[in-house]
């Protein structure tokens, strides 16, 4: 079984920065790289730029025991790691700049025998796009045999739950796709160092389309639970209840519904797959469809209830895409709080306890953080968008007399 030594991470964020931190707590040499100074000089004082739990303690032990260190640039290493971001373009096509210009990066440190590992989340054939773009950069590496023969590159996909990441990063199963089957068996062995759950090997192409399969399963049973919710408030019933008298039945298992769907994963993955095969993709593309129009569906409600005030204070409870993280990427929750400074002509405040500041675009508008406290007291309408447990704690008597829009269910 080949062993390794050395692993450069390129990309220090949600995914980057745990999967270093975990490898250089297993004894090997780490060097975690990203072009975003603030993570890395954080990252070398052993704090994280992220909220993620038991991952500050984490980091501060390798770093003190030297195992990991942080810089802007690649280095040598008998691994590279590709966990970069991958949005989509307007067409929702996948934007793979970020994986482009980090194997480029890498291309003068990969010698012979090294093995690049590609975890973003990617359409199918991405894989095989970084051994071009390697090769293309470094074409001694094709002169002599490529891919599973000079070199080794696979696929591993991510599959983490934020706020317990660390855990799943070491328990959860993980899918390996080699461009041959070597390459898999390489990364096997990489991934071996720390992993306690089981490996299964496939080829690349399968193992991208799988973690984009798991997304975009979420994703409709989600829009189903949206879509529910929808019909349900035309028809005059209580969601909440309606499913959990719905889930009484022993072969369903509806799940909750919400404003809509964010993250990097769920809100962009499937779109990967619409992208690949339009015609065939009916059923993803639609509920994609459901669950990007549910924010606009919270927003004329919380509009509704402000026709019942003169002049109301409106509090929105929550701008992270699920609860008890800081992660705003693609929140529903941010998008409802950005539509309703635009079109309500009333007082809004905004509740995030996992941030410290707004993002720019909300500040420029004039809106601050302020405390649950003196948001509660002060409003007339409270937003319920994300299910953090400071809002579940909130007694029933600080909500009395408020009108209430509850996206979540927590209060019902």
């Amino acid at each position: 079984m080949h062993t390794f030594n050395s692993v450069c991470v390129i990309g220090l964020g949600y995914i980057g920065l745990p999967t270093a931190a975990v490898f250089a707590k297993s004894g090997l040499q780490v060097t975690g790289v990203d072009v975003n100074e603030h993570a890395v000089k954080t990252s070398n004082e052993g704090k994280a730029h992220i909220v993620e739990v038991d991952l500050d303690g984490l980091l501060q032990g390798v770093v003190s025991a030297g195992t990991l260190k942080a810089q802007t640039t690649p280095t040598e290493a008998d691994a590279f790691i590709i966990a970069v971001p991958t949005p989509f373009k307007e067409n929702h096509a996948a934007d793979l700049s970020f994986v482009e210009a980090a194997t480029k990066s890498i291309a003068p440190y990969v010698k012979e025998d090294d093995l690049i590992v590609l975890e973003s989340t990617v359409p199918p054939g991405a894989t095989d796009k970084i051994t071009a773009w390697l090769e293309e950069a470094r074409p001694d590496l094709k002169e002599v045999g490529g891919a599973g023969s000079v070199y080794y590159a696979a696929h591993c996909p991510e599959r983490v739950l934020p706020g317990r990441v660390l855990i799943e990063l070491v328990q959860n199963d993980r899918i390996i796709g080699g461009v041959t089957d070597e390459c898999a068996e390489r990364a096997q062995a990489l991934y071996e160092t720390f992993l306690n759950g089981e490996c299964f090997l496939t080829n690349a192409r399968t193992a991208e389309m799988a973690k984009l399969s798991e997304n975009a399963f979420r994703d409709v049973n989600i829009a189903f639970a949206n879509e529910l919710s929808l019909i349900s408030d035309n028809l005059d019933i209580d969601v909440w209840e309606l499913i959990k008298l719905a889930n009484k039945h022993p072969r369903v298992n509806i799940l909750q519904p919400g404003p809509g769907v964010g993250g990097h994963c769920i809100a962009v993955d499937p779109w990967f797959i619409v992208d690949a095969a339009p015609n065939t993709s009916k059923l993803i593309r639609t509920a994609r469809d459901v669950n990007d129009s549910k924010p606009s569906a919270v927003v004329d409600k919380v509009k509704r209830a402000v026709e019942r005030f003169k002049n109301p204070t409106v509090a929105c409870l929550g701008l992270a895409f699920k609860a008890d993280i800081d992660d705003l990427r693609s929140s529903p929750a941010l998008e409802i709080t950005k539509r309703l400074t635009n079109e309500l002509d009333c007082i809004l405040l905004v509740v995030e306890p996992n941030i410290d500041a707004l993002p720019e675009d909300l500040a420029a508008s004039g809106l601050k953080l302020t405390g649950l406290t003196d948001a509660v007291e002060a409003a007339d309408i409270l937003v319920l968008l994300v299910d953090h447990r400071e809002f579940k704690r909130l007694p029933a008597s600080k909500r009395a007399e408020k009108i209430i829009v509850d996206t979540r269910g927590i209060w019902s």
